[in-house]
C-alpha cells in the first residue's frame, strides 16, 4: 500500500467513516504531505464513500488546504489593506530577496513556499506573517530573515 493511501487509512480510522470526517482527514494529509495530491483525494473519496468531486470541492474551497505542491514550511503574508499600510510590501521584498522566490513560489530545495493570504485576523498587529502555524505580528524587515532562519 502506498504511503499516501496508508496515511489516509490511518486518518479515517482516527476520525471515522462519515462526511464530517472529510475536513479533518484533508487537514491531516496536508499536515503530513504539505498538499493534497490527486492520489490523496481519490483515496479519501474511496475511504469515505464520497465522490472525488466532493473531496476536491471541499479541498479547493479552503485556502489552507493546498492542492498543489508546497514546501516544507509555508509562509503566508497577510495581503489586507491594513497590513499593506503598515509595511507588508517591505516584508515581502526582504523574503523574496532572501529566499530567491516570489509570492506563490517554492524554493528550489523545497524548504519554503511563500503565499499571499487573506486576513489572518491580526489587523491590530500588522504587518503579520504566518509560518506554518506560528504567527509573527508587528514585523519589521530587519527581523524577518532571523525568523525564517529558525526553520532552516
Amino acid at each position: 500500500m502506498a504511503n499516501t493511501e496508508k496515511l489516509v487509512e490511518q486518518l479515517v480510522t482516527k476520525h471515522g467513516v462519515c462526511r464530517n470526517s472529510l475536513l479533518p482527514v484533508l487537514q491531516g494529509v496536508v499536515k503530513e504531505e504539505h498538499f493534497l495530491s490527486d492520489v490523496a483525494m481519490i483515496a479519501i473519496a474511496k475511504a469515505l464513500d464520497l465522490s472525488s468531486a466532493d473531496v476536491y470541492g471541499t479541498a479547493s474551497f479552503y485556502s489552507f488546504l493546498d492542492t498543489e505542491f508546497r514546501g516544507e514550511n509555508i509562509i503566508r503574508i497577510c495581503k489586507t489593506i491594513t497590513c499593506k499600510m503598515k509595511g507588508k510590501q517591505k516584508i515581502v521584498e526582504v523574503l523574496e530577496d532572501h529566499l530567491k522566490i516570489k509570492e506563490g513560489e517554492t524554493t528550489r530545495n523545497g524548504k519554503f513556499t511563500m503565499l499571499a493570504a487573506n486576513c489572518l485576523g491580526w489587523c491590530h498587529k500588522g504587518p503579520v506573517m504566518l509560518v506554518n502555524d506560528d504567527v509573527y505580528p508587528e514585523l519589521d524587515p530587519e527581523e524577518v530573515v532571523e525568523i525564517i532562519e529558525k526553520y532552516c
